[in-house]
Protein backbone atom coordinates (compact mmCIF):
# COMPACT_ATOMS: atom_id res chain seq x y z
CA UNK A 1 0.00 0.00 0.00
CA UNK A 2 2.62 2.29 0.64
CA UNK A 3 4.38 1.79 -2.69
CA UNK A 4 1.34 2.68 -4.27
CA UNK A 5 -0.43 5.87 -1.97
CA UNK A 6 2.99 7.23 -0.71
CA UNK A 7 3.43 8.54 3.07
CA UNK A 8 1.17 11.87 2.01
CA UNK A 9 -1.75 9.97 0.64
CA UNK A 10 -1.82 7.43 4.08
CA UNK A 11 -2.30 9.87 6.58
CA UNK A 12 -4.46 11.60 3.73
CA UNK A 13 -6.72 8.37 4.40
CA UNK A 14 -6.11 8.26 8.40
CA UNK A 15 -6.85 11.88 8.27
CA UNK A 16 -9.98 10.87 6.49
CA UNK A 17 -11.24 8.23 8.42
CA UNK A 18 -10.25 9.76 11.82
CA UNK A 19 -12.95 12.61 10.64
CA UNK A 20 -15.63 10.36 9.91
CA UNK A 21 -14.84 8.53 13.06
CA UNK A 22 -14.97 11.80 14.97
CA UNK A 23 -18.16 13.09 13.16
CA UNK A 24 -20.07 9.32 13.87
CA UNK A 25 -19.17 10.13 17.47
CA UNK A 26 -20.81 13.01 17.69
CA UNK A 27 -23.97 12.00 15.31
CA UNK A 28 -24.15 8.36 13.68
CA UNK A 29 -26.86 8.89 11.47
CA UNK A 30 -24.97 12.00 9.78
CA UNK A 31 -21.35 9.44 10.12
CA UNK A 32 -23.24 6.56 8.14
CA UNK A 33 -24.11 9.46 5.25
CA UNK A 34 -20.49 10.85 5.21
CA UNK A 35 -18.93 7.29 4.77
CA UNK A 36 -21.67 6.32 1.91
CA UNK A 37 -20.79 9.30 0.08
CA UNK A 38 -17.43 8.57 0.18
CA UNK A 39 -18.05 5.67 -0.65
CA UNK A 40 -20.28 6.70 -4.02
CA UNK A 41 -16.87 9.14 -4.78
CA UNK A 42 -14.38 6.33 -4.45
CA UNK A 43 -16.09 4.41 -6.65
CA UNK A 44 -16.99 7.54 -9.27
CA UNK A 45 -13.23 7.70 -9.33
CA UNK A 46 -11.82 4.58 -9.82
CA UNK A 47 -14.77 4.77 -12.79
CA UNK A 48 -12.65 7.75 -14.11
CA UNK A 49 -9.22 6.73 -13.68
CA UNK A 50 -10.20 3.10 -15.95
CA UNK A 51 -11.95 4.64 -18.21
CA UNK A 52 -8.53 6.58 -18.53
CA UNK A 53 -6.09 4.18 -19.09
CA UNK A 54 -8.19 2.29 -21.00
CA UNK A 55 -8.53 5.49 -23.29
CA UNK A 56 -4.99 5.70 -23.52
CA UNK A 57 -4.37 2.09 -23.82
CA UNK A 58 -2.92 0.86 -20.47
CA UNK A 59 -5.96 -1.72 -19.46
Amino acid sequence: MRDTLGLEGIAGVVVVFLAVALLTLYDPVIGAGVMILLAGLALIAKGLAESTMRAFGLK
